[in-house]
């Protein structure tokens, strides 16, 4: 991308909240694909990922930022026959424990392939691969590797690193400028599939409800959306579970019974959690009611539509 050009994108959408204008489309792949190709000067780039993270995302400039994500990494071929869930994991836990490795777990044991990708570690947090690893379940080292496992065992899990690593060292991006950037929301969006597939999509502020609402009516389909624990892709086990399902044209609310008082881990630690997961999975304890309520969702989306 020529310097003229990068600093029209600039021009446009840095001059604050009110005044920014969106990229088109086009415009929006053709600066997302320089990103992730790593063709910006860092300047240029810092001034790019605050300007956007100020301004915001318009469903356009989503649209083709999403585009140029997909075209950088090849997609998994999922077992013949089955539609997969996709559940990224991206917040981790710090004060709930992380039970998205549980959801994952219920689902694959009813034969149902789930992919789940994620980051290895966050300082701070306690994230999703950590917890499966402390249940013996290693990330795989790459793509072919996680195709065998969701034709074996019907889950597989994956480091970014190893699903869409241009996008990765985006996302590493934030240590250095210290603010989560637009493919932090981008990478919740991913369809790492070739073919069809559900998305488990969450957000962490009410607002993105509305625009992830307006993207997967307007842009794409096959999501089921939801305000996650603590961002993670898994229903929050005290509150009322809202899970919506977007077709591509419309939003189906599918809400499910708040429990009080669920049976949970004692800590958040993974060593803890893993146990305690372990422990739901040979039925010696209760999943949330909310996390039930969850997987009957992913199952209507799959044989309802």
């Amino acid at each position: 991308m020529d310097h003229k050009q990068l600093t029209g994108y600039i021009k446009e959408i840095g001059r604050g909240k009110n005044a920014a204008r969106d990229l088109s489309r086009e415009d929006a792949r053709a600066l997302f694909t320089a990103i992730l190709n790593n063709e910006i000067p860092a300047l240029q780039l810092g001034a790019v990922l605050i300007a956007m993270r100020i301004k915001g995302e318009s469903l356009d400039e989503l649209a083709g930022f999403l585009e140029a994500c997909e075209a950088s990494y090849p997609h998994l071929k999922a077992p013949a026959g089955t539609v997969p869930l996709v559940i990224p994991a991206y917040n981790g836990a710090r004060q709930l424990p992380n039970l998205t490795p549980l959801l994952a777990s219920l689902v694959a044991r009813e034969g149902v392939p789930v992919l789940v990708h994620g980051v290895p570690d966050d300082p701070g947090r306690v994230t999703t691969i950590e917890v499966f690893q402390a249940m013996g379940i290693t990330p795989a080292n790459s793509l072919a590797e996680a195709e065998q496992q969701l034709a074996t065992r019907k889950l597989a899990v994956i480091s970014i690193d190893t699903l869409a690593p241009q996008l990765a060292r985006v996302l590493k991006l934030r240590r250095d400028i210290g603010l989560r950037s637009s493919g932090h929301t981008l990478v919740k969006m991913l369809q790492p599939f070739s073919t069809k597939a559900v998305r488990m999509v969450s957000v962490t502020h009410p607002e993105y409800l509305d625009r992830m609402r307006a993207f997967f009516t307007s842009y794409q389909s096959h999501a089921l959306l939801l305000r996650g624990a603590e961002g993670e892709a898994v229903a929050h086990p005290r509150r009322e579970p809202v899970i919506e399902w977007l077709d591509g044209k419309t939003a189906e609310v599918w809400r499910g019974t708040a429990e009080e008082n669920p049976e949970l881990p004692d800590g958040r630690d993974a060593a803890v959690t893993a146990a305690w997961i372990v422990e739901v999975l040979a039925r010696k304890r209760v999943e949330p009611a909310a996390i039930t309520h969850q997987m009957e969702c992913f199952t209507r989306a799959v044989t309802s539509h």
